[in-house]
């Protein structure tokens, strides 16, 4: 891995970028959510090149992303987004990129919008070949549908178990619903699925989705028993191989400001690239 310190600029296109991938993702796991639950129990509204996203009650899905690099949304449309969370008893929450439009922050917090709390988004830079690390006693290999639900409980226990150490996420889901989330996004946005292997017995996974030369790192979790051990750094590594072996130019996670999570993967090589205010209005 790349461990030299060089920063990794990130300007407004980049952002663009990656924020663009970030709204595919939502929009494919929230349309594999209203299959599952019936047509017309969510929505997906277009906003300015971004989405507006209600998968279920509850869901980590339901959020409103990209916005700030396709025009500044009007008075109308914002009105009829926040009516639709309205319908469905639900607050309109907004992850804002710091490199958007600062005019969409203005016009959000004019409407009565508020800053709760921020994510950031970190990046590494793929170029030749990435090495694989396996630890002692531990396999990374790729994960297959014969292990999927036990995958899918590895990486639910971790969401459901977030990082203490930083500025504490304000959001909470149930983990019935993180679950269904994590089968939604795995079946609908072309993810690849890692397990990390100990005596035959999935106890760790992640996955990673490509596009447009993004790979984004969309979730990793160990069982606590098998925890300090270096299963997220083999998990990692294999995905950044992968990701560079296809031709991904940048790898990029999301973590909680000051997180471990952040500590670990700028231990890896990962920059700072920019960080997502989040902003809530209650309906």
């Amino acid at each position: 891995m790349d461990t030299t310190g060089k920063p990794l600029f990130c300007d407004i296109d980049l952002a663009k970028r990656i924020e663009r991938a970030e709204v595919q993702l939502i929009t494919n796991g929230s349309v594999a959510a209203h299959r599952r639950n019936g047509e017309g129990t969510g929505f997906l509204k277009p906003v300015m090149e971004g989405v507006a996203s209600f998968a279920e009650k509850a869901s980590p899905l339901n959020k409103v992303a990209g916005l700030g690099f396709g025009g500044v949304p009007d008075d109308v449309l914002l009105d009829e987004i926040e009516q639709a969370y309205a319908d469905r008893g639900a607050p309109v929450q907004v992850e804002l990129a710091h490199l958007a439009d600062p005019d969409v922050g203005a016009v959000l917090t004019e409407r009565g919008y508020q800053l709760t709390s921020y994510e950031n988004v970190l990046g590494f830079p793929l170029s030749g070949k990435h090495g694989r690390l396996v630890p002692e006693g531990i396999g990374i290999r790729p994960s297959g549908e014969e292990e999927l639900e036990r995958w899918i409980e590895v990486i639910a226990d971790g969401f459901a178990h977030p990082d203490t150490q930083g500025v504490p996420s304000q959001e909470e889901f149930p983990r019935e619903v993180i679950a269904a989330a994590v089968r939604d996004l795995v079946g609908a946005a072309g993810m690849r699925r890692y397990s990390a292997v100990c005596d035959g017995a999935v106890v760790g996974g992640a996955s990673v989705r490509m596009t447009d030369g993004i790979a984004q790192l969309t979730g990793a979790a160990t069982a606590p028993a098998h925890r300090r051990r270096g299963v997220q750094t083999a998990l990692l590594a294999a995905r950044l191989a992968d990701a560079a072996a296809v031709g991904c130019d940048i790898a990029v996670v999301t973590t909680q400001p000051g997180s471990k999570s952040q500590e670990n993967a700028q231990r890896q090589g990962f920059h700072l690239l920019y960080t997502r205010a989040i902003l809530v209005k209650q309906t």
